[in-house]
């Protein structure tokens, strides 16, 4: 049971993401003239380029980032935690495992943080963001990329050591 609870939310992880890999997020980049997205900005961003991509999206492409991205996105982090916590209690006991599912969870905060925090930015005219503002937004957007980056990479490194566990006795 529990590993078809797994594999269930995991197909939906990898469809929601898809959607918005595939779908939204190259949508929001059309609507932007080009400009990536502040949730494709792993190293954050500037105030200048906040106001500009702002600017560039539009009303109609920041209508479009507060309901269907931030839609896609309100799901895709619970998803992504909850299948990343499963995935290393089963690949990993003890305090490492749990460890790393605090990890994984650390990711989904921070991009809940990053999209309450882009969601403020949204709703005003480009001019009126401040620079307080985008700092605490890219700041919450290095952390969720650092963070998820870390765990996806910890996740990596599980999978190959037990897959050349399993190779080497065969």
């Amino acid at each position: 049971m529990r590993r078809a609870v797994f594999w269930l939310l995991f197909a939906a992880m990898v469809a929601v993401y898809g959607a918005m890999l595939f779908w939204s997020l190259p949508r929001l980049e059309a609507l932007a003239g080009g400009l990536m997205p502040f949730d494709l900005r792993p190293t954050g961003y500037s105030l200048n380029e906040a106001q500009d991509l702002l600017a560039a999206l539009g009303a109609e492409g920041r209508a479009y980032y507060l309901g269907v991205q931030q839609s896609l996105d309100s799901a895709y982090p619970a998803l992504y935690a909850v299948v990343m916590v499963m995935a290393f209690r089963a690949l990993l006991a003890g305090w490492w495992g749990r460890a790393l599912g605090l990890l994984a969870l650390a990711g989904a905060a921070f991009d809940y943080l990053e999209n309450a925090r882009v969601a403020v930015m949204l709703r005003l005219p480009p001019e009126a963001v401040s620079e307080a503002m985008v700092a605490a937004a890219s700041l919450a957007t290095v952390a969720k990329s650092a963070t998820v980056a870390l765990a996806l990479v910890s996740l990596s490194v599980l999978l190959a050591r037990n897959a050349r566990r399993r190779w080497g006795r065969a």
